[in-house]
């Protein structure tokens, strides 16, 4: 089935066919439905060079990875979020090209892959604070959404879709300190992330607002794995005044809590607390029936759903204004918590 054969069944021109298939605001959204449901019955899939060739348009989406966080490439929630991202992809026929390259070049590949055209717009991942890749983007004119934000002054200049993982750490700690607890241990991602210093902002404003200091002393940060949750906690439970609870920043960290725990023949839920974030993953679900965890819960998958949706319109529409999108979490009730114990 060839372009010239599916117009004259449905008895348009290739013209407007073409158009109706790329999603041209000229065509009304009857035609569309029309011709995308007699494409689809006889198996009709465009040539992306002749397309490419008469719309200017690669019809793909670039995601980079700096080599120093390469094993965010198998981390099950980058690819929670590249599931969701890649359902829109490909509704829209759009490829996903994953560049994985040194830190030093990775400037160099933005200007790249935009002297090329080999890409009609990039999603930016794990931003940092004033991170320079937004207004290097800008500069080259490669149109980007970003998940998560740049703190600093601007982000309102640029399309993002975030958690809001302040809110979301300062409720975490609100629902242990209404339970006693006290000397609660903040195991976060590396704070040079926007998302981590959002959360240890949140978990502070929890404390000072109930009039506790924080205590730097229970407050780790680092890559989100099993061992620096196990390591960290271990570490914790050993000091002279450990915590009664775990505040963790990801599922994983918190298995790796849970190992500590068990090592020193605590039992999660009486002896210690512990809350964790981002327990909504399709390959490390947090229980089946009921929760193991109790947890802030905010899906990942939905976010890369977002960030491509909203893509999709900056790649039809340059001239947008910057849209922004931050998503709540959900305090999800295990059996992980319980009462401060008595020291």
């Amino acid at each position: 089935m060839n372009l010239k054969k599916l117009s004259d069944i449905v008895g348009l021109s290739q013209t407007t066919v073409s158009r109706a298939l790329n999603g041209y605001p000229e065509v009304s959204e009857a035609t569309r439905d029309r011709v995308r449901k007699a494409a689809e019955k006889y198996n009709y899939a465009p040539n992306n060079r002749a397309r490419s060739l008469a719309t200017g348009r690669t019809h793909a989406v670039g995601h980079v990875i700096p080599v120093s966080t390469e094993h965010e490439v198998v981390n099950p929630v980058f690819t929670d979020f590249i599931a969701g991202a890649s359902e829109i992809y490909s509704r829209e026929n759009y490829d996903m090209h994953l560049k994985i390259v040194p830190d030093a070049l990775e400037e160099q590949t933005y200007r790249d892959i935009a002297l090329k055209g080999s890409v009609d717009a990039v999603i930016v991942h794990g931003p940092k604070d004033n991170d320079k890749r937004i207004e290097l983007l800008r500069g080259i004119g490669m149109p980007f959404v970003v998940h998560g934000r740049s703190g600093g002054k601007g982000e309102d200049d640029y399309s993002w879709v975030d958690m809001n993982n302040a809110r979301a750490f300062e409720r975490a700690t609100e629902f242990l300190l209404d339970l006693g607890h006290r000397r609660i241990g903040l195991l976060n991602g590396l704070e040079t992330m926007d998302f981590a210093s959002r959360r240890r902002h949140g978990y502070k404003a929890a404390l000072t607002a109930r009039g506790i200091a924080e205590d730097p002393a229970l407050c780790y940060s680092s890559e989100m794995t099993e061992e620096f949750g196990f390591n960290s906690a271990r570490a914790l439970l050993n000091a002279d005044n450990p915590p009664t609870a775990f505040l963790a920043s990801s599922i994983i960290i918190g298995i790796g809590v849970r190992r500590a725990c068990e090592e020193a023949n605590l039992k999660l839920g009486r002896d210690v607390s512990l809350v964790i974030h981002d327990d909504d993953l399709s390959y490390l679900r947090n229980g089946t029936s009921e929760p193991i965890y109790t947890a802030t819960r905010s899906s990942v998958r939905l976010a890369g759903r977002i960030c491509a949706e909203m893509l999709m319109t900056k790649i039809a529409n340059p001239d947008a204004p910057p849209e922004h999108r931050l998503l709540d979490a959900e305090l999800i009730i295990g059996h992980t918590h319980g009462p401060a114990p008595a020291r």
